[in-house]
């Protein structure tokens, strides 16, 4: 390789690095990792933090995932966390691995199972946060397993992008952390399904007031309008 692709390819990852730290939200980097995994020939993802040893399944612990809703509901349903050699290599190694589940899987109806879903071979790259706090980035479809290079890309990739992730809860929190009981109480009435009119009443307010409030949370959690403002807050636990 010249000096010359060395350099194109450094500047193609300072790239992505800028790419991914100028990410503002989760469905952000969910679209940027879709796109990532899809240039490697994968399909689905799953950004998680490490599963407790007593966990019962996934969708607890997983951050952004494109996994089919019917996979992540068979794995917890059936535990099949207990037999994943995925989960058991992550807690006793932080080295990278691809994976063919044909040769890896503990039984042939594991691996029917995630075949079934699209899902035969691909990578798990474990990763932590600042605080220390273990998570992994998995990627898998139906393409080749990835090689040692690809699996470096995707270590360098997915390091980044559990940081950025780490980032943006981190913010979430700050801006939630700035909004009052009255602005809580308006977002929590509109997840709900009433109206401004109707919050007003509840709340003894006026509804340029319960407006205000809305306007006012919206802005604080970084969000357009109001719909946005309580998908956020749903997310990140504010409001239940």
């Amino acid at each position: 390789m010249s000096k010359t692709e060395t350099a194109a390819e450094l500047m193609t990852f300072d790239v992505n690095v800028e790419e991914i730290s100028g990410l503002k939200t989760q469905f952000d980097v969910f679209r940027f990792t879709k796109k990532l995994v899809e240039s490697y020939g994968l399909k689905n993802f799953m950004v998680l933090n490490l599963p407790p040893a007593t966990a019962l399944g996934l969708s607890g612990s997983a951050i952004i995932n494109n996994w089919p809703a019917e996979l992540v509901s068979l794995f917890d349903r059936e535990g099949l966390i207990r037999s994943s050699f995925v989960l058991r290599q992550l807690r006793r190694s932080v080295v990278p691995f691809s994976f063919d589940l044909e040769r890896d899987a503990e039984t042939p109806e594991m691996a029917a199972v995630f075949a079934k879903f699209g899902i035969a071979r691909g990578a798990c790259i474990p990763v932590h946060d600042t605080a220390g706090a273990r998570g992994a980035v998995v990627v898998g479809g139906m393409g080749d397993e990835p090689d040692r290079q690809h699996l470096l890309e995707l270590t360098f990739a997915a390091i980044h992008i559990f940081d950025r992730l780490a980032e943006i809860r981190t913010l979430d929190v700050r801006s939630a952390d700035l909004l009052t009981d009255r602005e809580i109480d308006c977002l929590t009435w509109t997840a709900a399904g009433k109206t401004s009119a109707e919050i007003a009443d509840i709340l003894g307010l006026s509804e340029h007031t319960v407006n205000h409030y809305l306007n006012r949370a919206a802005k604080k959690l970084d969000t357009v309008n109001r719909t946005q403002a309580v998908a956020k807050a749903l997310r990140i636990g504010l409001i239940k």
